[in-house]
Formats: C-alpha cells, sequence, structure tokens
C-alpha cells in the first residue's frame, strides 16, 4: 500500500519576470535528452573557486533536479519512502513535499549504491512524472504534489519485476503521450501513455527493460522513439507502436545496456560496458527500413556514463583505463582526445556551444575545452564531499548539484540572473 503525505507552503513572489526569462530543464539532459544546454552565460575568466549559495537536504537517490517556473523537483529516498521534493530554486526552500512507503533489496553487489531512486523525474504539462525504483510510474501535479495516476505492471513481470539493480530509464513525453519501458531483465514492453490518464495507447514487444532511457527523434521523415531495451537498439513508430527497426546489442552478464544513446544529423552512437562505441545508420530505402553500422571504436567504452555530442565530437567517460574521459571525431570514430584516466566510477556531461561540463562522481567538476584533438582541462572544482551521481543542472551563471543526500546551488559569477 502507498502511503502519502503532503506538506504544502504557500508562497508570494513580489518579483515579476517574463516568460523569456524563464530557465526549463525539465528531464534526463534536458529537453532533447542531448545534454546541450543554450541557456549558459560563459564567464570572461573561469574563477578560482564557485560561491556556494545554498545546500538543502533531500534525501539520497541518483535522479537529476529538474527546473522550471523558479522552482526545482527531485525525485528521492529517505528510509524506507521514496520522496518528491518542490523547492524555491533561489533559496532551496521546500514548497511542498510528498512521501510513499517503497520497500526495496538490491541486487546482490549493487548496496553502495543505495536502494534509489534512479530515473530521472520529466516535468510537462504541469505534471511530473516519476518511476520508482521498483518499477512503478507516477503522475503527479507539479503545482500541489497530488498524486494525479499510476502505472504499475509488476504483476506481470515474475518474482523480480524490475532490471536487477532495480528500474533506473527515465520517463519520455513528447506531446500529450509518455513513454516508458516497463519489465524485468526477462519481459516486458514499451508503452505510450496518455499525459492526463495514464491510458495506454500502444504497447510494443515482449524484451525486458535496460538501465538506458528512450529518446525522441525524426528519421527520414518518420517521427519515433529510439530506445535500447535488454536485447536491441530499435526504433518505434511514435503514432502506432510498430518497431521500423532494430540492431541487436543485447545485455549479456555484465555487459549491461545503461548509457542512453546518442542523436545526430540521422545517426545513433551507442556504446556499452565492454563492447565499444558504435555509430549506427537506420534508413528508409524503398518503403524498407535498414540498419548500417558505419564506425566500431572499441579502445573506448561507455559503462554506466551517457556521452554527449560537441561540434561533431563525442564526449565521454571510459570505464577502461579506470575512468578516462576521451574525444571520438563522430565522423570517422577515430579518438583525437584522451584524459589522463583514474577519473573515477562514473561521469555526467553536459554541452555548451564552447565547453563541456564533465562532473565525476567524486565530486570533481571539470570544465573541458572542446577542441578535438587539443581539447583540454580549462577549470576544476570541488562541488560536493560525498559521491555525485546524479547529472547537474547548468544554469545562466549557476549550476545545480546532487550530491548522496542534499541539492547544491553553486555560483559561477557574481552577476545577478533572471
Amino acid at each position: 500500500m502507498i502511503r502519502l503525505t503532503c506538506l504544502i507552503i504557500f508562497t508570494t513572489t513580489l518579483k515579476c519576470f517574463s516568460a523569456a526569462d524563464e530557465i526549463s530543464w525539465t528531464g534526463w539532459l534536458g529537453p532533447k535528452r542531448d545534454g546541450f544546454v543554450s541557456h549558459f552565460n560563459t564567464p570572461s575568466k573561469w574563477p578560482k573557486k564557485l560561491k556556494k549559495e545554498w545546500a538543502t537536504n533531500v534525501g539520497d537517490g541518483y535522479g537529476t533536479a529538474v527546473v522550471s517556473k523558479k522552482r526545482i523537483y527531485v525525485h528521492s529516498r529517505i528510509n524506507n519512502d521514496e520522496v518528491i521534493w518542490c523547492l524555491d530554486l533561489n533559496t532551496g526552500k521546500p514548497i511542498w513535499q510528498n512521501r510513499y512507503e517503497v520497500p526495496f533489496k538490491m541486487g546482490g553487489g549493487g548496496e553502495p549504491h543505495g536502494k534509489g531512486p534512479k530515473s530521472n523525474p520529466t516535468l510537462a504539462n504541469n505534471k511530473i512524472f516519476t518511476l520508482s525504483i521498483t518499477g512503478i510510474l507516477s503522475a503527479w501535479n507539479s503545482d500541489t504534489g497530488t498524486l494525479i495516476w499510476k502505472k504499475d505492471h509488476r504483476s506481470k513481470f515474475g518474482e523480480r519485476p524490475h532490471p536487477y539493480w532495480g528500474a533506473t530509464t527515465s520517463p519520455l513525453v513528447v506531446n500529450n503521450r509518455v513513454y516508458l519501458h516497463f519489465g524485468s531483465d526477462e519481459k516486458g514492453f514499451l508503452s505510450s501513455m496518455d499525459i492526463d490518464t495514464g491510458k495506454e495507447i500502444w504497447k510494443n514487444g515482449k524484451d525486458g527493460a535496460a538501465y538506458s532511457s528512450p529518446l525522441f527523434a525524426k528519421i527520414n521523415g518518420i517521427e519515433q522513439i529510439i530506445e535500447w531495451n535488454h536485447e536491441d537498439l530499435q526504433g518505434v513508430d511514435i503514432v502506432t507502436g510498430k518497431t521500423l527497426w532494430k540492431f541487436h546489442l543485447p545485455h549479456r552478464g555484465t555487459n549491461q545496456n545503461m548509457p542512453t544513446p546518442s542523436f545526430h544529423d540521422g545517426y545513433v552512437i551507442v556504446g556499452g560496458e565492454k563492447r565499444g562505441i558504435r555509430k549506427i545508420h537506420p534508413y528508409l530505402k524503398n518503403n524498407k527500413w535498414h540498419v548500417t553500422e558505419k564506425w566500431h571504436q572499441k579502445r573506448a567504452a561507455l559503462n554506466m556514463s551517457t556521452a554527449v555530442i560537441n561540434n561533431n565530437h563525442l564526449y565521454g567517460l571510459s570505464h577502461y583505463g579506470l575512468g578516462e574521459l576521451f574525444c571520438i571525431d563522430i565522423t570517422n570514430g577515430e579518438i583525437v582526445w584522451r584524459g589522463s584516466g583514474r577519473s573515477g566510477d562514473n561521469a555526467t556531461f553536459l554541452s555548451t556551444p564552447n565547453h563541456i561540463l564533465s562532473l565525476l562522481s567524486n565530486g570533481n567538476l571539470n570544465i573541458i575545452k572542446p577542441e578535438g584533438s587539443k581539447s583540454r582541462i580549462q577549470a576544476k572544482y570541488k562541488v560536493a564531499e560525498t559521491p555525485t551521481w546524479a547529472a547537474p543542472v547548468l544554469l545562466r551563471n549557476r549550476i545545480l548539484v546532487k550530491d548522496k543526500n542534499s541539492l547544491i546551488m553553486w555560483q559561477f559569477t557574481d552577476s545577478k540572473e533572471n
């Protein structure tokens, strides 16, 4: 049984601002799931250290915060409860909080990573969508925290109704539909649901769920959901739910399907543990879908970390070399730059027009000047004392960081942002 409690604090804001001034970061790696940030104001000179504006204890979890209308939303765990928070962007003070009981036993070996949640919330149409570590999708009113609907398919998937390390995929919203792959390691399905009611529109396949998250793309004029499930990388027609194309890349043993693929100029770039990084080309010819592999770089591989693209180069963290930053020319798959290695277990990345930001799991933030083979780390900052597995949120001149238990707001410059 879900136990729900709610704390609501009503506030009045006297400062006026236009809609154009608002920054919206509504889901995993931003609105397009590519990690690209257009609104950041690059400092004329990177400061020696950042200024801490505030820190708020919100609980455990790997989910990134989302931001809209001067509010922050984050999904976390406190003891045996999963908690959804709404906080004021400028002060970190709670506006409302909801919690519900989610008992969970982590698979053997994963205990240091905690009991989640590990999915990223998604904000759309005045609703916030969350996926519990046990695989329950819920829709909440973003103004009040009231539960609107939930989808629980666990009874269909056996004794362990979620992947071994828990459900981690992030809900995807496109227009008035929400898309999610439900399931265990052994079986599952991709589902399209009405955003207001949760009613199923279509479901696709029987393959198990993976840790990767789906994304939206248009290829040869066909809108589709690209997902990497337990067996395949595939494109699914967004209207009909029909599989358009597949590339077999299965999760086997410790070779897990975790990173979110990148989509760029009609190509899909996907990398998996111990399996290198590939550039895949799905295309429609004579009314038939085809898939070709353009290149396969085996000297770098993505474990849990999702890479980002900047100016035809892919920046990421390979689990080879005990954590090695890299840059790959995506036109030919060649590695053109490498960091020194031993960087850590994981990193999350954001891309701006002029820089790459890499937040390592040890709390170190690297500012990388992305110049292909001449790429270099331009500045470094310590932004947390406990592990940082969630991706940061970059504002105009601030960065929001989630460490093990807290949200921390850091400022790059003294100028005020809207």
